[in-house]
């Protein structure tokens, strides 16, 4: 049984696949809430090394002129017995993956001498990543037998943190060529002189290494020989190597870490064609409707007759939206609020579609942080939307404060992360964990912020204000507000709200799943295909809902369209948030204080952007229905 579960581990290149769930099947009932304060690191230490972060400071220039998709391996071609570096990188519990640690946080020992660190990429230093060499000899195609690296001598405290690791399902994670491999620390044993189990810990690394001409292809590990923990044993830990052929291109080397009948399973299909016959049935439905109401009052309304009597009863049944003209193009109130999140919802939506279309032609998931590296760049860089749309909408409404919105637009959704993210790193500084930002990273995406984002905001203010902030309402605002009479409850802005989030989330709701399990269960997204017709599918669902519940609003004769409208859209975020609660409890084992912190949060961050996203799309669609169907009509 134990040989088999091991072959499972070499042949299966996620810790994630089937074969590897029995760890939380197995080890459910031993897992705890937090890991032993024994094997966290200090508070100080989770800002070592200082100078990975000052070398990050110098490299500003090059982080924004170099392709985050490259790899950093130079060009991954070997000469024979030429050295390839194997790097350490982390160790956490499995069921908590963003609760990790610095691989010899735990005590194993090493070659001696000073290991050399690989400074990463921005994304991937805020992934929690830091590679460490191994110092571990491997020469390229050259086959290594049983070597010791170094003896571990086992005293009570190093016992004592590797069964608390042990009982937590702790996995390691090491990088050969920018390939990663995993392995666990060791595992529990029936014992048959007790009713407890008996802790082993793996003392040999068994690598196998694929490779094709002068290139690493594949690269895997397998934990072997276990034995007990036991105070005062000292234990030889090995490693041994094993070169192979493989005819595996190198551009096809990642595709073994990709789940594909998880991904491409029928049901992805089928969701997708669902949410497109609702994208039809719905914008259908829309046009049927709302052309037909429309025509009927257009002509009504357009209708001149010099009859008194016709005319006095024309207006004496007149009723809805053609009332609320002189008081539908009013300026909401927050203009000033309403002009930002609009204007940072317009930039979202570019980069989302920006950052899809990039990860569809560059394979972004190729590289340790290149998603996050590129979302940070692009959001940069498209500050001028934001900008440019919270200026033209602030000026058309005559905004006064200039200062204060060109100030909100830029800095409203990064500080809204920052908030979030510094309350998470405080508590990943407290753990001791590799998932705290160093002071140095801070220092660089607040240089990119202040030198790039916020100036190129700026702009597109100025720019916004100038070009497209003209006053252009198909109808005058009357001096004196018409009083909102007493409607239904079901069209109370605030019923209209919430309700108006639950088709989009429907037709996401299926992808959401797949980017949860891609993000919280150890699996590489690579459909962003599938991504892409789905955010043009929330698009169109989210601008057809707003579309009809602004109308439905205006025909209760409720002129405060803007901030419902937005609303309605951005409750789809809500509901996400809602569904993030369920699969929290019934589709991850995760616990304790630090990973139930990092996921909500995590998941929070997510939710607002997505929200200001649909609420800026939602607004702005029904900006447009609102002026189409004023124009045509005799306001005077």
């Amino acid at each position: 049984h134990f040989k088999t579960r091991l072959s499972t581990l070499n042949l299966t290149p996620l810790l994630s696949r089937r074969s590897l769930r029995y760890r939380e099947n197995e080890n459910d009932d031993l897992s705890r809430s937090d890991s032993d304060p024994q094997i966290r690191l200090s508070p100080a230490t989770a800002m070592v090394p200082t100078h990975r972060s000052l070398s990050l400071l110098s490299l500003v220039p090059l982080l924004l002129l170099l392709s985050p998709a490259l790899a950093s391996e130079s060009d991954h071609k070997y000469q024979p017995d030429e050295s390839v570096t194997l790097w350490v990188n982390k160790v956490g519990p499995y069921n908590n993956p963003q609760e990790t640690y610095n691989y010899y946080s735990l005590p194993f020992c090493h070659a001696s001498g000073n290991p050399a660190h690989k400074w990463g990429g921005l994304g991937e230093v805020l992934g929690g990543n830091e590679l460490i060499d191994s110092q571990i000899e491997i020469k390229f195609q050259k086959n290594v037998e049983k070597v010791v690296i170094c003896r571990l001598d086992l005293d009570e405290g190093k016992v004592k943190q590797f069964k608390d690791a042990i009982e937590n399902s702790y996995w390691f994670e090491f990088f050969m060529d920018d390939l990663p491999l995993w392995g666990f620390v060791g595992e529990l044993h029936p014992d048959k002189n007790s009713d407890s189990n008996k802790h082993v810990l793996y003392t040999h690394k068994s690598i196998s290494v694929q490779y094709n001409k002068n290139q690493i292809i594949h690269a895997s590990l397998t934990p072997e020989n276990p034995k007990p923990l036991e105070v005062g044993k000292t234990l030889d830990m090995t490693y041994s190597v094993k070169w192979e052929p493989t005819n595996v291109a190198f551009a096809r080397r990642f595709d073994v870490y990709l789940d594909y009948p998880f991904f491409e399973h029928q049901i992805h299909w089928f969701s997708i064609f669902n949410s497109f016959m609702m994208v039809i049935f719905l914008t259908g439905l829309v046009s049927m409707i709302l052309m037909r109401t429309l025509r009927n009052d257009y002509a009504k309304y357009a209708r001149e007759d010099d009859d008194l009597e016709t005319l006095e009863r024309d207006v004496s049944e007149e009723s809805g939206w053609k009332l609320v003209h002189g008081d539908v193009f009013r300026p909401p109130r927050n203009l000033v609020l309403l002009s930002a999140v609009v204007g940072t919802g317009a930039q979202l939506a570019l980069l989302v579609l920006l950052v899809i279309l990039l990860a569809i032609v560059g394979m972004l998931y190729v590289g340790r942080g290149a998603i996050v590296t590129t979302f940070i760049l692009c959001y940069a860089f498209t500050s001028f939307i934001s900008g440019y749309v919270s200026g033209g909408m602030y000026s058309r409404h005559g905004g006064k404060s200039w200062i204060k919105s060109m100030i909100l637009t830029a800095s409203l959704f990064p500080f809204m992360c920052f908030g979030i993210g510094f309350i998470l790193n405080t508590i990943a500084i407290f753990y001791g964990s590799l998932a705290a930002i160093p002071f140095g990273t801070m220092v660089v995406v607040f240089v990119i912020w202040a030198f790039i984002s916020f100036p190129l905001a700026l702009l597109g203010t100025v720019v916004g204000r100038n070009w497209s902030g003209a006053p252009n309402n198909p109808c005058r605002v009357k001096t004196i507000p018409r009083p909102i009479p007493e409607k239904k409850w079901y069209l109370t802005p605030s019923v209209v709200s919430m309700m108006g989030g639950l088709l989009p989330f429907g037709s996401i709701f299926i992808e959401m799943y797949f980017v949860f399990t891609s993000f919280w269960n150890y699996k590489v997204y690579y459909v962003y295909g599938f991504m892409l017709l789905v955010f043009l599918i929330l698009i169109i669902v989210t601008v057809c809902v707003t579309i009809v519940g602004t109308y439905f609003l205006l025909n209760a004769e409720n002129y405060h369209w803007q901030w419902t409208s937005f609303f309605s859209a951005a409750s789809t975020a809500v509901y996400v948030y809602l569904y993030s609660i369920y699969y929290y409890h019934v589709k991850t084992k995760m616990s304790g204080f630090f990973q139930t912190s990092f996921y909500f949060g995590y998941t929070l961050m997510f939710c607002l952007g997505l929200g200001i996203l649909c609420g800026a799309v939602g607004y702005l669609g029904s900006n447009l229905f609102v002026r189409r169907i004023y124009r045509n009509i005799k306001c005077d």
